[in-house]
């Protein structure tokens, strides 16, 4: 069997110091997108392992399966198009190791757990979720989708949702517009206060006193209540962040029955590059992550037992006709 290449060799591979590929692996922050973007393809080319599980806890996961736990009410799981991209991503990579997947959710306040067997994804765990804080002293094998609540020692994959909220908020600011307003996920989900954080820290830097802020649940139709109350409350608004897409659907069609115009009186920026981004009209800029990208890495990370391991993934701007 060949060697398993060591992080100097990936490093290498990479066109980065071993220091810097090791601060990449780690989570670190303070590397730029294109330097991660750069060690995560050599890692996933080189098939490169931090760190291994004991022997033989990879052939019990195999031999046990995975289950996705979406920390969600049901009827989402098929109508959130998020959960169908990464589903299917996380179900490529298990059948690749021969194992099999598993669906179950809970709801996001539940104290009722579902008997747990095999490895453990984690896909949208909240605030004090008593899940997630079972599973972080439970020895089970589990790697959670998104930085993990209230600094829970659990593995993890991530997207850079703070410096999402940064490049829509650099993107307003150099396009003129001076009121934006806000409709945030839900504060208690680290990713939604993530991208919110970024855009709300960027224009404060810029010089905006305070931004107004709605909140929603990520669907359209929380999307189009949130922008009728920012309407009201903020009517001189000429732009509006929304931290999905689907809320950002939502808040197109409000602002069209309101009789602004997209975007001539008001900029709209979602966030995923989620199908419907590219259906709205006008079209929808927005902040696309990588979610096949975070859910092969998870899912990899999680069926070799690799620890050590906390990779964030870069996210981009994509700019096409609502702002």
């Amino acid at each position: 069997m060949s060697e398993q290449p060591t992080l100097a060799q990936v490093a290498a591979a990479a066109g980065v110091s071993p220091a810097t590929a090791s601060r990449v692996l780690t989570g670190s922050v303070r590397v730029s997108t294109s330097t991660r973007r750069q060690v995560y393809d050599a890692v996933s080319r080189m098939g490169y392992v931090r760190h291994r599980a004991p022997r033989g806890a990879a052939a019990r996961t195999a031999a046990d399966g995975v289950t996705a736990v979406i920390c969600d009410h049901l009827p989402r799981l098929f109508s959130e198009p998020y959960y169908a991209r990464l589903l299917s991503a996380a179900g490529n990579v298990i059948a690749e190791h021969g194992t099999h997947l598993m669906v179950t959710t809970v709801t996001p306040t539940s104290s009722t757990l579902p008997a747990l067997s095999g490895a453990v994804l984690i896909v949208g765990a909240r605030e004090r979720h008593p899940l997630a804080i079972k599973l972080s002293t439970s020895g089970v094998p589990v790697r959670n989708i998104g930085r993990p609540p209230h600094d829970l020692k659990l593995p993890y994959a991530d997207v850079d949702n703070v410096d999402g909220g940064r490049q829509a908020a650099e993107h307003l600011l150099l396009s003129g517009r001076r009121s934006v307003a806000a409709i945030g996920g839900p504060p208690s989900l680290p990713a939604a206060r993530d991208r919110l954080d970024g855009l709300v820290r960027t224009l404060r830097a810029a010089g905006h006193g305070e931004v107004p802020v709605a909140y929603g649940d990520f669907t359209a139709a929380s999307g189009t209540h949130a922008t009728q109350w920012l309407l009201r409350h903020a009517p001189g608004l000429d732009a509006v962040f929304a931290a999905s897409d689907l809320m950002a659907a939502g808040a197109i069609q409000a602002l069209r029955r309101a009789g602004r115009q997209v975007p001539a009186d008001v900029a709209v920026i979602g966030f995923d590059d989620a199908p419907v981004a590219r259906h709205t009209v006008p079209a929808l800029t927005t902040v696309r992550q990588p979610v096949e990208e975070l859910a092969t890495v998870a899912t990899r990370l999680l069926l070799t037992g690799t620890t050590g391991v906390d990779p964030v993934l870069p996210t981009e701007l994509v700019v096409r006709d609502s702002a």
